[in-house]
Formats: C-alpha cells, sequence, structure tokens
C-alpha cells in the first residue's frame, strides 16, 4: 500500500430530486477529473436517499424516528428536547435512528436509504463501467461516538472495497504478533472523504487515491460487515439504561 493518499471533492453536483440519475449525474461531474483504476469514491447518503426518494412528509419528526427504531438503547432530556440513540432499520445504532430535517423542504424529513449496500453496487457498476475503471465507493452518514465528542463519519454502504481489513496474526514492527487488530478501513475513508466535502458546502463526493490494494473487482460484503449486535454487542445499553436495568434485575431474584 502507498505511504500517500489524496483525497479532493468536486463542485457541481445540483441538487438531487427523487429519480434522478446518479450515475449520469455523477459521471457528468467526475467528467473533467475522472477516477483511474483504484480510487475510491465517497458519497453522502443524503444525496442517494434524495434520489432514492426517501423524502417523506413528517411534521412530527419524533414520529419518522419511532418508525425507522427497532430498539431504543438510550434516551437523554435536555433544555431543547430529548435524543434517542437508538437501533435503526440497518442495525445502525445512532441518534434519530438516522432521519435527518436538514437540507430537506419545510415539513419533510430524510430517512436513510433502503439497503445502502445495494445501493453502493449499483453506483459502482454504473461508474465502473462508464469509465472503464474498478473503483470503490462508500456510502457515509454522520455519527456520534459513546465516547468521544463531535461526530464523524462512517460508512453506511460500501462495494468494492476491503471495508474491514484483518491483520491478526501480521507482526508488528518489533515482530510482535497482532492479536486483535482488525482497521475499519470503510469508517476511515468515510472520515477522510468527510475532510473535503464538509457538513454545509455543497460537496456530496469525495475522491480518495492511493488505496488500490485495498479495492476489490468484486462488490465484497458491503458496510453492514462492520455492523457489531447481538452477543457482540458488548454495550447494549446506555449507563442510565442498565442500571436501571441492574435494579430491576435485583428486585426480581429469588
Amino acid at each position: 500500500m502507498t505511504a500517500r493518499l489524496e483525497v479532493w471533492a468536486p463542485d457541481g453536483l445540483p441538487e438531487i430530486a427523487p429519480g434522478d440519475d446518479l450515475v449520469d449525474l455523477l459521471s457528468a461531474l467526475l467528467a473533467d477529473d475522472p477516477p483511474v483504476d483504484g480510487d475510491v469514491l465517497v458519497l453522502t447518503s443524503k444525496v442517494v436517499s434524495k434520489a432514492e426518494g426517501r423524502v417523506v412528509s413528517a411534521d412530527d419528526r419524533e414520529q419518522a424516528i419511532t418508525d425507522e427504531t427497532v430498539r431504543v438503547v438510550a434516551t437523554r432530556e435536555h433544555s431543547t428536547g430529548v435524543t434517542r440513540i437508538v437501533e435503526n432499520r440497518l442495525g445502525l445504532v445512532m441518534a434519530a435512528a438516522g432521519v435527518d430535517a436538514s437540507n430537506t423542504p419545510e415539513g419533510t424529513v430524510l430517512l436513510l436509504p433502503v439497503d445502502p449496500d445495494a445501493s453502493a453496487r449499483r453506483i459502482r457498476a454504473g461508474l465502473s463501467a462508464r469509465f472503464g475503471v474498478t473503483i470503490g465507493l462508500v456510502i457515509t452518514d454522520t455519527a456520534g461516538r459513546p465516547w468521544r465528542q463531535g461526530v464523524t463519519d462512517i460508512a453506511i454502504g460500501a462495494a468494492g472495497l476491503v471495508v474491514l481489513d484483518d491483520l491478526r496474526g501480521q507482526a508488528d514492527t518489533f515482530g510482535r504478533p497482532l492479536i486483535m487488530t482488525q482497521a475499519a478501513v470503510a469508517d476511515e475513508v468515510a472520515s477522510a472523504g468527510e475532510l473535503v466535502k464538509g457538513k454545509a458546502e455543497g460537496r456530496p463526493l469525495a475522491v480518495v487515491r492511493g488505496l488500490g490494494d485495498l479495492v476489490t473487482p468484486d462488490d465484497g460484503p458491503g458496510a453492514r460487515a462492520l455492523v457489531r449486535l447481538g452477543d457482540e454487542d458488548m454495550f447494549a445499553q446506555g449507563s442510565a439504561e442498565a442500571y436501571a436495568q441492574g435494579w430491576k434485575d435485583a428486585l426480581t431474584e429469588d
């Protein structure tokens, strides 16, 4: 793998409407500086959701969040309302189930794509054929971290990329074997793309060059492989919820 990485975000993608062909629009955007073999395209989920008609009427955003929720992890009241951390239909644990009321017309909210991995595969196939190259494609959304301030972009859909690079069994620089290390490549690429896309600059696509060794000819397992749920989830509840459940369990013991 090269030790040099280039990341940039082209300007000029128009506002996306339901039914728009993203392959056509992205091809036009990239025409002056086309992708080459081994590039990874990083695409904000908002434009995918808009093209797929995931803009829905919802005067009550809280109801939309409820509709997209399969499990409540934590609920916190604060001065401006209530924040719910939930597992959504994609298995992602995030605030508000990924329901977004920004950059959409008044009285509407934006839901995440129904199947972001399938969307990534479709867009990747179209762009690969259009430009005659082998590329990776990552669809991103913004998420917070339980033990860190601020938000970062993560991969919610991916195709043509090693999303999880398993380094276990390899040796470190001192010759000691790596026991636990699995690099979340797709999430790292998502965050790198966000550094140039920005949150409000109107640049939903980034190009990452220099990761050709991690781009694959096949679609791969997708970003779903990064989701840790069930027995693998060591923090299935928020701290207050876990504490309350502990008291409940203690009171019901024989």
